[in-house]
């Protein structure tokens, strides 16, 4: 292991949003536990959960101040002990608390490999956005060959991937994206395109199905999005899987479940499946690798920015003026 006591990382000094995240010179690396290995940083991964964290609503998240990021790829150059199948010199990709910075710790259980021929910048995805797409998909959403699937933020990480993964199965794929990115989400095969930022999102999609509504929806947005999905998915038999809030949170009662959306909601944190369904987690991984080979998932060419514009692409993150994968090389 590198004789470093110190690194280069992101801290975010408040929850007051991306503003208030300044770069330090002087955090401590990080010492990996039982069952835990360290890796070297080459690539973390900027999502829009680390914007959620600024503003201090993701649930279970650090106090301020802490170091930021927690997606990273790299070259493991200490283990903890406890662990197998992680070797030292093995580059890994994962999730853990601190990935912007210059070591992360992960837990060995939940560390992918990256795949031989690919560099850590293009596995950063694998994980994280391929693992929810595909278990968003399958096996929670249970989708079928024919029915119709609408993704939300699908010019993004976790809705590219969802698309690709979508139509590979033979499923209508209905991708909600701004104006700009429609061309984006049409190029990845995408049948139709709506605009989320239209308040008519659910008769777009029951004109588009014949008046059915979607088998199945893919979450991500929350807010007044949230009921909009609800009433786009097709009642009694229509699934919608709820992933993410990056438009703030949203509720529904029971009352509207009985009387307004019988729908199936159905809540995914990736980080969660691993831990609690470990098997589950690992079916998923198996199908990003069997889907790897079957050159449906290939390497990304994630926008890569230095450690330092950090906070910067935090901020063009959360005004919705990026598309794919967004990665910082500490």
């Amino acid at each position: 292991m590198s004789t470093e006591h110190h690194m280069r990382a992101l801290q975010q000094t408040s929850f007051h949003g991306p503003k208030d995240m300044r770069l330090i010179t002087d955090a401590p690396v990080p010492t990996p536990g039982p069952g835990e290995v360290l890796i070297r940083v080459a690539a973390a991964g900027v999502n829009f959960a680390d914007v959620t964290q600024t503003y201090g609503r993701y649930r279970g998240g650090p106090q301020p101040p802490y170091l930021a990021g927690f997606e990273g790829a790299g070259e493991v150059v200490a283990s903890g002990g406890d662990v197998t199948g992680v070797e030292i010199g093995q580059h890994v990709l994962g999730t853990g608390y601190g990935a912007f910075a210059e070591y992360l710790v992960l837990p060995a259980s939940t560390a992918v490999a990256v795949p031989d021929g690919w560099d850590d910048h293009q596995a950063l995805g694998l994980v994280l956005n391929w693992g929810t797409a595909l278990a968003a998909l399958r096996p929670l959403g249970r989708l079928e060959p024919g029915e119709t699937v609408v993704i939300h933020a699908a010019a993004g990480g976790v809705g590219q991937a969802a698309v690709r993964a979508a139509k590979n199965r033979g499923a209508v794929v209905i991708a909600a994206a701004s104006m700009p990115k429609h061309d984006v989400v049409r190029a990845l095969g995408a049948d139709h395109v709506v605009d989320p930022g239209r308040s008519d999102l659910a008769a777009q999609v029951r004109e588009l199905t014949s008046g059915r509504g979607a088998d199945l929806v893919l979450e991500s947005v929350g807010g007044a999005t949230f009921a909009a999905s609800l009433a786009a998915a097709r009642p009694v038999t229509g699934r919608v899987v709820v992933y993410g809030l990056a438009a703030g949170e949203a509720s529904v009662t029971n009352h509207q479940l009985v009387f307004d959306h019988q729908v199936q909601v159905i809540g995914l944190h990736i980080g969660v499946l691993g831990q609690v369904a470990p098997d589950m987690f690992a079916e998923v991984m198996a199908e990003v690798d069997a889907l790897r080979t079957a050159g449906v998932v290939v390497p990304g060419h994630p926008a890569a920015y230095d450690l330092e514009d950090g906070p910067d692409v935090l901020a063009r993150l959360e005004a919705r003026a990026t598309t794919g994968k967004l990665v910082l090389r500490p």
